[in-house]
């Protein structure tokens, strides 16, 4: 019987440290709508087409471990219209931990970076998230 892969085994290759993620999200694609119609055409409605393809931007979630800094130190790669790009690869594993489905996305480069809150009382791991826009996401089933 073959099962459907489980969302907790990834893995993620992001040009820096190789550290766990504990959460990847926005791993989507859309085509935008174009919608046409000629002044001589006998259909009282329009024709639809696929437009230009969008991305969302992808969220990185990961636990803050002491002396690293790379999330903020990528982010202040931003220089007036410059930034260090990148090219990220996310994996989602199969039983034995090899890539069953790869995300490759292209061209990825900081938007938003997000330290911890810090509360007192809690009971919880330091998380902190970074946004990336890109120009490309491509899905390869291995």
């Amino acid at each position: 019987m073959t099962y459907p892969l489980v969302k907790f085994a990834f893995e993620v290759d992001w040009g820096g440290t190789k550290v766990g993620f504990q959460e990847v999200s926005g791993l989507n694609a859309e085509a935008a709508l174009i919608e046409y119609r000629h002044g001589a055409s006998p259909d009282f409605s329009k024709i639809k087409m696929p437009g230009l393809k969008t991305f969302s931007n992808i969220t990185l979630k990961r636990g803050t471990f002491k002396s690293d800094n790379e999330y903020f130190e990528w982010f202040q790669t931003i220089q007036l219209n410059t930034v260090e790009r990148r090219s990220i690869t996310i994996s989602l594993l199969d039983e034995n931990g090899e890539p069953a489905v790869t995300w490759k996305v292209k061209n990825a480069f900081p938007l938003k970076v997000n330290a911890t809150d810090l509360k007192a009382e809690g009971n919880e791991v330091a998380i902190e998230t970074l946004e990336i826009a890109h120009e490309g996401l491509t899905i390869e089933n291995n």
